[in-house]
């Protein structure tokens, strides 16, 4: 398609008056309906225990949610703590923590003049803009096929002592769909580092978030990281954000003994307890491992033909089209859309005036700044599957369109 073709059929796509929001990856309100069963009326309000969740207390969590994210997590109930229904809120309190009060034993970051954190890129905006919320310094690390590139990280956190942190998404990563290779994992867990309080901010997002038949898994970070003698350097966290309710599901970490200790004396400070209502409302309803891997295929069934249609238009208007590029994820909720250099800005830019908003593009790097200005992030999840598939034909065309200009 030529650029006065691509114009054309750009011009007539702005007539339709599309108004769809991209911008986030919202689970669409048919997979919200999933989980409409938790809003029932409670019977009683007791936990195993006997503890009446109506009241005070229990700021790591009820014993059976603690299980059950044992049981999703592959770690004991003792290293998990479930809190609140946000992991990103737990991901800033743990960066806050250590900046105010250090690791076990150690001297607060604040401390120690200059933070950096390394930071995978593609990557997650909201990781970005915890790090510039609170002054650390972001370094990017290139995203390979299984993970970042170890031989540039193993480099930095050796002779570097101010890199105190690393982001990782390392399943179905946002927004590339990268799977952490289980040598990676091991590189990580194993690699020496200058600062001796050095923490892998691990974010499993998506790890029941399939979109293919295939139930891919992934080494244990926690168990290589404690084999490798660091058995403090990874955080665990994960939701049922895009499980249960997406604004009101459970949130959780995992680590060590000694890093559970360690967040329970601070976050003691913060709450006298959090919602168990809300956990024993979960735990009743996800009962186990396999109820929620059954929750998941349907999310999967809904999902999927959402995907396979911004696949399908991106094949037949960009396919062999120079320089430009996207992947098929096999889980997780993005896709991630690859320009010729210096194309995204302005195909977000048209998009938007087709009625379409997208993320905006740079955002999936520190500070919003995509050196070569290539990557979009396309998030399917949200609209309908007619609204997506016309939204993935505009975006297409918008990209043809400013790479005529």
């Amino acid at each position: 398609m030529n650029h006065a073709e691509a114009l054309a059929h750009y011009q007539s796509f702005k007539q339709q008056g599309l108004k769809l929001d991209m911008s986030r990856g919202k689970p669409a309100p048919e997979q919200l309906d999933l989980s409409n069963h938790l809003l029932a009326a409670m019977p009683d309000f007791k936990a195993a225990d006997a503890t009446d969740t109506r009241n005070y207390g229990g700021a790591v969590g009820l014993p059976e949610a603690r299980a059950l994210f044992a049981s999703l997590l592959d770690v004991p109930a003792a290293q998990v703590v479930v809190d609140g229904n946000s992991s990103l809120a737990l991901m800033h309190d743990t960066v806050v923590f250590h900046l105010l009060y250090g690791a076990t034993g150690g001297t607060p970051w604040s401390k120690q003049g200059e933070i950096s954190f390394l930071c995978p890129v593609p990557g997650y905006d909201r990781h970005f803009a915890i790090c510039e919320a609170l002054g650390i310094k972001m370094i990017n690390v290139p995203m390979l096929d299984g993970g970042p590139d170890m031989a540039l990280v193993e480099k930095l956190v050796s002779e570097d002592a101010s890199i105190k942190g690393m982001w990782c998404v390392p399943k179905y990563s946002n927004p590339g769909g990268v799977v952490y290779s289980d040598e990676v994992v091991r590189r990580l867990a194993g690699m020496k580092t200058a600062a001796g309080d050095f923490r892998l901010i691990w974010d499993d997002a998506y790890r029941f978030h399939h979109l293919s038949d295939e139930n891919i898994a992934i080494a244990s970070v926690i168990d290589e990281c404690a084999k490798a003698g660091n058995p403090d350097r990874a955080i665990v966290f994960a939701s049922t954000s895009k499980v249960t309710l997406a604004g009101a599901g459970l949130a959780a970490l995992a680590s060590s003994p000694a890093n559970i200790a360690w967040w329970s004396k601070h976050v003691s400070v913060r709450t006298i307890g959090s919602d168990k209502i809300n956990q024993l409302r979960h735990v009743r309803f996800l009962k186990d491992r396999a109820t929620l891997e059954a929750l998941m295929e349907q999310h999967r069934q809904i999902l999927k033909p959402k995907f396979d249609a911004v696949l399908a238009q991106f094949d037949a208007l960009l396919g062999g089209v120079a320089e430009v590029s996207w992947t098929h994820p096999k889980g997780g909720y993005f896709i991630d859309l690859l320009t010729p250099p210096g194309k995204a800005r302005r195909t977000v830019e048209l998009a938007r005036e087709a009625g379409i908003t997208l993320t905006p593009a740079g955002a999936a790097f520190p500070y919003g700044k995509d050196p070569a200005d290539r990557h979009i992030r396309i998030a399917p999840s949200f609209p309908s599957l007619g609204d997506i598939t016309a939204a993935a034909r505009g975006i297409a065309l918008a990209l043809l369109v400013a790479i005529g200009e």
